[in-house]
């Protein structure tokens, strides 16, 4: 009897110092802000195998598979985490990153707008829909979403890069180059918007003094595509 009772309460022991799901929760969170995404995914493998309902910890592994560039397993734990709970816009935003990713760009913005119903306020999100429908030739409904995150915030020049390129291809060459301009002064560094800078005064306007000058800014950071028109346009 007294050895029962000394292997009862061992086992009471090990149970009551098995960590929580929590604690395994947490100890994920930190692998992945040390970007330990592997040792992660271990950790939020334990939690589900605690409760296989633990929707944040589909979530989570979702996006610890997604920086491993595991974008088809990284779907399914989104898919999984919506499946428990579809009233978050974390995991349908995540698996339209996803599907981006993968050039699915039907899908990405399918989440994105499930994303955008469900929380309105984040700026990321239209911004990423923004570039699905940059790829779709979506232009007008692109600029739309590019113009939501310049509005809280204009001094984004990544964002204002990519409203550029759509206001190109959308035909409006006037508007481009003030943003492109407003690009390049917020981002002397982005070789490609004066290139798109330079063959938009060129080509549109006939502008070749400025548009030689952006076009050699942009050769001197690295950006080859500018050699070709420096060359034929550029060598009085």
């Amino acid at each position: 009897m007294k050895k029962q009772l000394t292997w009862l309460f061992a086992i009471m022991i090990m149970i009551s110092c098995s960590p929580s799901e929590e604690e395994l929760f947490d100890e994920g969170v930190r692998m992945m802000e040390s970007s330990e995404y592997q040792n992660a995914i271990g950790y939020f493998d334990r939690v589900l195998e605690k409760n296989p309902e633990n929707t944040s910890a589909h979530n989570a592994k979702g996006v610890a598979l997604y920086q491993q560039e595991k974008y088809d397993e990284a779907i399914a734990a989104f898919t999984a985490s919506i499946a428990l709970d579809d009233t978050s816009y974390k995991p349908f935003f995540n698996r339209g990153n996803a599907f981006l990713e993968k050039k699915e760009f039907k899908d990405a913005v399918l989440d994105y707008n499930k994303a955008n119903g469900l929380d309105p306020s984040q700026g990321d999100v239209y911004y990423n829909r923004g570039l699905a429908l940059l790829a779709l030739e979506e232009y007008e409904d692109a600029i739309f979403d590019f113009d939501v995150v310049l509005q809280a915030n204009p001094e984004q020049p990544l964002v204002q890069f990519n409203k550029a390129k759509a206001q190109l291809a959308n035909n409006d060459p006037v508007s481009a180059i003030e943003t492109l301009v407003t690009t390049v002064n917020l981002d002397n560094r982005n070789g490609a918007a004066y290139y798109l800078l330079g063959v938009t005064q060129m080509s549109a306007f006939g502008q070749k003094e400025d548009g030689c000058t952006n076009l050699k800014m942009a050769l001197s950071l690295g950006f080859p595509e500018a050699k070709e028109w420096t060359d034929e346009f550029c060598q009085d």
